[in-house]
């Protein structure tokens, strides 16, 4: 092996009648070893780490671009376009989630598809991973408006990621309204049981629900509520409705003024809703605000917790939050207990279908 290895070629001009000279016939043996199954070998390596890691190179997202081109689109996919995609009759239905909370997002959004209003839906994601995940099963029903904030974690209510969380909120809200749309707002810890459209009567500007849990009457007024002891209204931010006019325009303005004047600190954690209710109280004489009925879009802390009121309002009930709890595992055990949490057996009626969990 080793004497055919170091085995001097002899050159033999006659040999061969277009050979010009030994040079050219050096090169052309070298040609000829490049072909060789070693060269080959070390050839076809070359190109698997070049295709393999050349279009890594500055790309954070790397594997979703090598496995699935198509998706890297979702990047560049903005709020106009994707509230113009997803909008019907001028009407956009929205909600923000991150990748913690798609288990809540596909129970909410089976309850809506059971009410015919899952296709002017509109995710607005808070993490790239939340963004492809549903556009990959529903194209065109996520965008994320960069850039996004630290949301791989389920944030608990009252912690700063909370808020950074809870804070973008008016900002969306009030571009959609400057491009021209309605929009509903929910909490993904809600759950549809009647279309609450019909319950959007008039032409008011800002529709919102009460989160006092004390029973009013079936006939309440649908004024804000006075305040109470800390000089605002307990009006919740969980669901709302507002159309594109110029108060309720000016009611999401109001509301991003406050939440910067009163940013989250250790000493006061705080939330988006003390802001929203400030804003409320502050252009109540200048805008239209309608008190949605009790009855129809009550607080987690009356309908979870006073069984006698549930009887007697049986068959009022349109939208129930969630809420007067904390905890991701407590949420979706009270939902199992009372019936709400549909995933487990109803997956396949949301457009994301069943989700891998974990």
């Amino acid at each position: 092996m080793s004497a055919l290895l170091h085995q001097r070629t002899i050159h033999n001009p006659l040999s061969d009648p277009y050979s010009k000279s030994p040079r050219s016939s050096s090169n052309s043996q070298r040609s000829f070893s490049v072909f060789s199954p070693v060269s080959l070998l070390v050839l076809l390596s070359l190109l698997v780490v070049l295709g393999v890691f050349l279009p890594w190179a500055g790309m954070p997202e790397g594997l979703f671009s090598l496995t699935k081109p198509s998706i890297t689109k979702w990047r560049d996919y903005t709020l106009a376009q994707a509230v113009s995609f997803v909008a019907k009759n001028g009407t956009v239905i929205v909600c923000a989630v991150s990748q913690p909370y798609l288990p809540f997002l596909n129970n909410w959004l089976i309850s809506i598809s059971r009410q015919k209003h899952q296709d002017k839906v509109l995710v607005i994601a808070e993490d790239y991973a939340t963004l492809y995940t549903i556009n990959e099963r529903w194209p065109g029903h996520a965008v994320l408006v960069p850039p996004a904030p630290d949301a791989q974690t389920a944030h608990k209510f009252g912690s700063q990621g909370f808020f950074n969380f809870t804070s973008r909120r008016p900002r969306h809200l009030l571009h959609i309204l400057e491009l021209g749309y309605n929009v509903m707002y929910n909490d993904v810890d809600m759950i549809w049981l009647a279309d609450p459209f019909p319950y959007l009567k008039g032409n008011h500007d800002v529709y919102f629900t009460d989160d006092m849990a004390q029973v009013k009457p079936l006939n309440h007024s649908h004024d804000l509520p006075p305040p109470g002891k800390k000089g605002r209204t307990y009006i919740c931010s969980c669901m709302i409705f507002l159309r594109p006019t110029n108060g309720a325009k000016l009611v999401m303005k109001k509301w991003i003024d406050e939440l910067q004047a009163k940013p989250w600190s250790k000493a006061k954690k705080a939330n988006d809703q003390p802001g929203f209710n400030w804003a409320l109280n502050k252009t109540a004489g200048e805008v239209d605000l309608y008190l949605l009925p009790q009855a129809a879009f009550p607080t987690g802390g009356l309908y979870f917790k006073n069984q006698t009121w549930v009887q007697e309002t049986k068959g009022r009930h349109v939208i129930i939050h969630n809420n007067y709890i904390t905890g991701f595992e407590k949420k979706i055990k009270r939902f199992k207990d009372y019936g709400l949490w549909l995933v487990d057996d109803h997956a396949l009626e949301s457009p994301l279908g069943k989700l891998q969990e974990g």
